[in-house]
Formats: C-alpha cells, sequence, structure tokens
C-alpha cells in the first residue's frame, strides 16, 4: 500500500516537470509581451501611411511630383526552420511593417515624354518669331515694299511721259527714297529679330547649364540616400522634372539603367553621366557670312554642337537659316534692283546735260579695281571678289547657238554642269543656267550681252554676291558669248586666285565688284542728284552727244524693268520676287501653326496619361486617409486589448 503510493507520487511529480519544462520553453520563445509589439507595428505602419497620404495631398498642385504609396509587408514570423523549434501548430506571425514607400511612375512613358518634349519646344519657340516675320512683311498693304516700288515705277513711267518738265523728277526722287525707307525699315525688322534670336539663345544656353549642373547635384545625392537604404522619392521627382525642361530646351535621351549612374545624352554625346555635368560654351562663329554671331560649344572639347530638336535647335535654325534667308532675299532683290537701275541710268543724260551718274549709292566690298582681295589675311591678295561679269558679243535669244559643250558653276555643295547643244537657243541655255542651282544667275543686258551675276549664298563660310566659278568645255562661253579668254579648265574664271579677271574676255570693263555685305542696309539715293535734280537721266545721248529734250528712252527702260525677266536670284521678275515672297512667309506660318498644334495636342494626351498614374486624386487620397484611420484605430483597439489581458494576469498572480 505504501509502495503504490509512492509511485503514484513520483509519476505525479514527473508530469507536472514535464508539464512545467514545456511552458518554460514556450514562454522562452514568446514574449508575453508580443500583442503589445504586433500592435505596435501596426499603429506606426498605419501613422507612416496617414503621413504619406498627407504628404499626397499637400503636394497635389506641385509640379512634378509623384503621388506616393506605401507597401506593407508581413514581420519575420517567429519561428524559423530549426532543431530548437517549438512544436506549435504553424509560424507565429509578428504583424507587419512599410517595405517602402513606393513612387508611382511610367518608366517607358516619361522616355516618350522627353522625347515627344524636343518637338513641342522646338514649334513653341519658332512659331512667335514665324508670326513676328509675317508682321515684318505686311504684305499685302499700302506700306509695304511691293506697294513703295509699285509707285516708284509710277513715276519712272511718268518721267518718261514728261520727260523736260522738273515736277516728275522731283517725284521720282521723293518716290526713290521712299522706297528705300522701306527697304532699310524691313531690314532693320529683320536684323532685330535675328539679335533677338541670339539674345535667346545665349539665354537657354545658360538655362541648360544650370539645368546640368542640378541634375549632376541631385544624382550625388540620390546616390547617397539609396546607399543608406531609403527611397528619395521627392529628389527623383525634382531630378525628373528638370529633365523635362531640359527636353524643351535641347533633344534629350535619359539612360536609367545603372540605377547608381543616371545619364542625359544629348546632340549624340553625354551631357550628364552621375555626378558629371558637362556644360556648354558659346563663341564667336569666324565663318565671313556669319557676321559674328555665337556658335554653340562643349565648354570641356571646344567642338561643335549641334542639336536636332528643341527651343535652342529651333532658335538657332531661326537665326542662321530663316531669318538670314529672309535678309538674304531683301539684299537679292535691293542689290540686283540698284545694278539695273544704275545699269541704264549712267548711260543716260540728265536735262542739264550730265551722265554716268548712278541713281542709287553703290558701295564696293574691295576697293581694288581688279576685285582683289586678301581673305586669309596674310597681306597679300588670294581671292577675286566679282559680282557681275559681263560678255562682248551681242547675242540674239533667239538664235540658236550651233556648239556643243558643259558650262561649270560653282553651287552650294560644289558645282553644277550644263550641258548645252546645237540646236538650243541662247534663251535655253540661260533658262537652264537660271535653273540649275547654281550660285550665279544670267541674262541678257540693256546692251545685249550676256551678263553673269553673284547671288546670295546657303554656305555661311562663303560671301553673298560673289562669283566663285565660271568654266566652259566647249566655246559658249569663250567665242560666242566673249565672256571668257580661253575654254577648258586653263581658261576657267575662279574667285581662290587674284586677278581672275585676266581670264576674262572683256576684263576691268566688264566686271562690278562685290559689294559690302547687306546693301539693304545702306543704299541710298545718289546725294548729287538730291543737290541737281536735272542730273536724273530721261534719255539716251546718240554717238556721245546729250539727249534731246524730249528724248524718254532712258526713263522708259527704268519703268519696264518692272515687269521684265531681270533674274532676282533665281526669280525671274520683281513682281515673282515679292509673289515668292509672300508666298513662302504665308506657307511659314501655316506650317508652323499646325505643327504646334500637332505637338501640343500629342504632348497634351501624354501628359494626361502620366497624370492619370503619377498625379495625386483627391478621392483617392481621401479614401485611402479613411481607410488608414480606421486601420490606425484597430491597432490602438488590440493594443489596449492585449494590455487588458496582461493587467488581468498581473493582478491573478498578485
Amino acid at each position: 500500500m505504501y509502495w503504490h503510493s509512492a509511485i503514484f507520487f513520483a509519476t505525479g511529480c514527473a508530469v507536472l516537470l514535464y508539464n512545467l519544462a514545456q511552458y518554460a520553453d514556450t514562454v522562452a520563445m514568446t514574449s508575453t509581451f508580443l500583442g503589445i509589439e504586433i500592435g505596435k507595428r501596426a499603429v506606426v505602419a498605419h501613422e507612416q501611411a496617414l503621413n504619406t497620404t498627407g504628404h499626397n495631398l499637400s503636394n497635389a498642385e506641385t509640379e512634378g511630383y509623384s503621388r506616393q504609396r506605401l507597401e506593407f509587408s508581413a514581420f519575420e514570423p517567429l519561428y524559423l526552420p530549426g532543431l530548437n523549434r517549438a512544436e506549435t501548430a504553424g509560424q507565429i506571425g509578428q504583424g507587419t511593417v512599410v517595405d517602402r514607400i513606393e513612387r508611382l511612375r511610367d518608366e517607358l512613358l516619361d522616355k516618350q515624354i522627353v522625347a515627344q518634349a524636343g518637338g513641342e519646344g522646338y514649334w513653341t519657340s519658332r512659331d512667335p518669331y514665324v508670326r513676328m516675320l509675317e508682321q515684318v512683311y505686311m504684305e499685302p498693304s499700302d506700306n509695304s515694299i511691293r506697294s513703295k516700288m509699285d509707285v516708284f515705277w509710277d513715276a519712272w513711267q511718268e518721267l518718261a511721259t514728261y520727260p523736260s518738265d522738273s515736277a516728275p523728277r522731283n517725284a521720282v526722287l521723293e518716290r526713290g527714297k521712299t522706297l528705300i525707307d522701306g527697304i532699310h525699315g524691313r531690314f532693320q525688322a529683320l536684323k532685330g529679330l535675328r539679335d533677338m534670336t541670339e539674345e535667346d539663345i545665349q539665354l537657354r544656353i545658360q538655362q541648360v547649364n544650370d539645368f546640368s549642373r542640378q541634375i549632376a547635384g541631385l544624382n550625388r545625392t540620390i546616390q547617397e540616400v539609396k546607399a543608406q537604404g531609403d527611397n528619395p522619392n521627392d529628389l527623383m521627382d525634382r531630378r525628373d522634372l528638370l529633365v523635362d525642361k531640359l527636353s524643351q530646351l535641347i533633344d534629350v535621351r535619359i539612360d536609367s539603367r545603372d540605377p547608381d549612374e543616371f545619364m542625359v545624352h544629348t546632340a549624340g554625346m553625354i551631357l550628364v553621366q552621375g555626378r558629371v555635368g558637362r556644360q556648354f560654351r558659346l563663341e564667336a562663329n569666324r565663318d565671313e557670312g556669319a557676321e559674328g554671331y555665337s556658335q554653340i560649344v562643349w565648354a570641356d572639347t571646344n567642338e561643335k554642337v549641334y542639336f536636332q530638336s528643341g527651343a535652342v535647335a529651333a532658335l538657332v535654325e531661326l537665326r542662321d537659316s530663316t531669318i538670314r534667308n529672309e535678309m538674304q532675299q531683301l539684299d537679292s532683290l535691293t542689290m540686283h534692283f540698284i545694278d539695273l537701275v544704275n545699269e541704264i541710268h549712267r548711260d543716260g543724260y540728265g536735262i542739264n546735260g550730265s551722265t554716268g551718274n548712278d541713281f542709287f549709292t553703290e558701295h564696293n566690298f574691295v576697293t581694288n579695281v581688279n576685285g582683289n582681295y586678301d581673305r586669309d589675311g596674310d597681306g597679300t591678295f588670294d581671292s577675286s571678289y566679282l559680282f557681275r561679269i559681263n560678255g562682248t558679243t551681242v547675242l540674239d535669244p533667239r538664235a540658236q547657238v550651233g556648239l556643243l559643250g558643259t558650262i561649270t558653276l560653282s553651287a552650294l555643295d560644289g558645282t553644277r554642269n550644263i550641258n548645252y547643244f546645237p540646236t538650243d537657243t541662247v534663251a535655253d541655255i540661260l533658262s537652264r543656267i537660271n535653273n540649275s542651282g547654281a550660285d550665279v544667275v544670267a541674262r541678257i543686258n540693256k546692251d545685249g550681252n550676256l551678263s553673269f551675276r553673284g547671288t546670295i549664298s546657303a554656305d555661311p563660310s562663303h560671301p553673298d554676291f560673289v562669283i566663285r566659278h565660271i568654266e566652259d568645255s566647249g566655246r559658249f562661253l569663250e567665242g560666242y558669248t566673249g565672256v571668257l579668254q580661253a575654254s577648258g579648265a586653263a581658261g576657267a574664271y575662279d574667285w581662290e586666285v587674284p586677278d581672275a579677271v585676266n581670264t576674262l574676255r572683256a576684263g576691268i570693263p566688264g566686271v562690278a565688284v562685290a559689294p559690302i555685305a547687306h546693301p539693304a542696309g545702306w543704299i541710298e539715293v545718289n546725294s548729287a542728284l538730291l543737290k541737281d535734280p536735272g542730273s536724273i537721266a530721261a534719255g539716251f545721248g546718240v554717238n556721245g552727244r546729250p539727249a534731246n529734250v524730249g528724248n524718254a528712252d532712258a526713263a522708259l527702260a527704268i519703268a519696264s524693268l518692272r515687269n521684265t525677266p531681270v533674274m532676282v536670284g533665281t526669280i525671274g521678275t520683281f513682281d515673282d520676287y515679292f509673289a515668292d515672297a509672300v508666298g513662302r512667309i504665308g506657307i511659314l506660318g501655316e506650317q508652323s501653326s499646325r505643327q504646334l498644334e500637332t505637338h501640343n495636342l500629342v504632348m497634351k494626351q501624354l501628359t494626361e496619361m502620366r497624370q492619370s498614374i503619377s498625379g495625386v486624386n483627391m478621392n483617392e487620397e481621401l479614401s485611402n486617409m479613411i481607410k488608414y484611420q480606421h486601420g490606425y484605430a484597430a491597432a490602438a483597439r488590440f493594443i489596449s486589448t492585449v494590455n487588458s489581458l496582461l493587467e488581468t494576469l498581473i493582478h491573478m498572480g498578485a
């Protein structure tokens, strides 16, 4: 009996000790305050979510801001695989934590917007200048150059009707001055626009350099923040906003494949690489036709930069192409106009018997009678600057030449070859020359001679109104027209040698040297005529004798220039020139308006797509705020409940 009682007691003690060991093991692995810890994590997580929601709401109108979202994840469970794992049903969870605060962006869409922004920036910058160009021309109107030139021709027609009167001569002078004032006004307006683009380019390059520095600085800060394991969302938003603004100025391509080295490419080169932001510099362009305007170069290598899109590309194209071309067209009109009027007026006689007077002043680029010029500035003549070259033979435009050969003339991209055949008439060959795209035009002058004239140059390295090369493999320019001394390459006229005038049949009397740049800016009526209107020529003399008082051949010849094919550059008549100018400016305006509208529409669609992804939606944020508020309240209630349980346990122990 006693023995059985001892066995029962020993067995009971063993069971009690086993249960106590199991309880001790459980207590060792699971804290009594685990519930408090779970609740605390939930409160902290939902508090962060509420703060992030408030951050979104407060930045709803901030430019470039991307809404942020918290990503919750379950905290690591209590039991991990191991031999000392307690034998419990499943893993014991430990609540939630904030895994990361994510920035909602679509990188592919961002790259598409950056690529498209260059086009929008290009047309946004170009359109206002095109509108100002349209205002400069004022065509058609009573104040346009065309109207003033029509009045000028009418004045000569009036003089041809009354060649012996003084009143028509005074009218010619006054209308000539009015025309010149109109040409000066348009030239100054165009030059003002070109100077404005230059100032705009300087400002935009400063902005580009500033953006480059800021992006590189943000890259440095972002790398440092990421190294600490954080997500610098606001800093990346600021960087993306700078890239967006930069892409409006220049063509930009971003490369974010390496998270530690964000890169920005432009013009085929790297602009920003990680912490390094390269810079641009402006330096004076030394090309002869660049007129000292700046060119953009890399500050570290001095290499020229050619942007393909963006505001800077638009401004450079406006300055160096669009506006420059309009100035050249005006210069071409002016130069050919004054040369043709002077050519006739110089051979005419005034009512006072004077002759040899130009109606308009002409200022030569070089003073050397042969047109020799020291182009490289080494003190020795190395070039010939001739504007007009005349032949010596009187031609019939309708006559067949009966010759075979090839005329070679200078052009923008080298030379142009104009073939002629025995059955061609003189007029056929001249038409072929004028439509070849060469840098010279040809016509039959008032004396019946072939006349070559230099035109404007599309290449800034070449001067305007300079004939650069004339060559003929046959004898059309040699014996038939009397322009060259000999045929073939040996007899060719070329501007890159001094005294090239010696290759011409007529020599010095048959040429005119090139004018000072931009004749539209300096042309004036001859001051000698203003002092004595009687010197204005109305008729031609005969055999060296002054014209009769009633002779009006000179005035009539000048008036007839109005509709005569005179080849103003590649344009046939003066009226054709004005019609071409109106059409050209109209097309520029229409193109600019349509392109800007198209690019704005595309950018609007892309921006709205990005806004739907990254923009802050007030309703959504308020809904999230209520959700996180309830989550926070539930976590707090859970902590309160656990606290009550612990309080009960403590009281039981007491």
